[in-house]
């Protein structure tokens, strides 16, 4: 017979954990990118930022610690600008390929 396993008990997963480099978090977003979701960037941007350090990045953008915490929840509906400010923030940037054709 199978023991089965409460969800209770299962560790909690952080991506924040995950994201130590430069090159992790960049491919991270890639990943979030791809799947095309805007909730999805939004929350895997707080991530990234949370992992770089959220007053850092906070001041880095111009932008309140407080609203980026806001704005890159999940639940969050950052302008199009905070996306940006946010990513040179981070040193990070978006670039444009051809989508694949399925």
């Amino acid at each position: 017979m199978d023991k089965k396993i409460k969800l209770a008990d299962l560790p909690v997963f952080d991506a924040t954990d995950y994201l130590k480099s430069e090159q992790d978090c960049a491919e991270y977003l890639s990943v979030v990118l791809e799947d095309g979701d805007p909730e999805l960037l939004a929350a895997a941007l707080g991530d990234v930022a949370k992992a770089r350090g959220m007053s850092q990045v906070a001041r880095d953008s111009g932008l309140s610690r407080e609203g980026l915490y806001k704005a890159l929840s999940g639940q969050g509906n950052p302008s199009f600008a905070t996306v940006m400010k946010v990513m040179h923030a981070l040193g990070l940037q978006i670039s444009v390929q051809p989508a694949a054709h399925a």
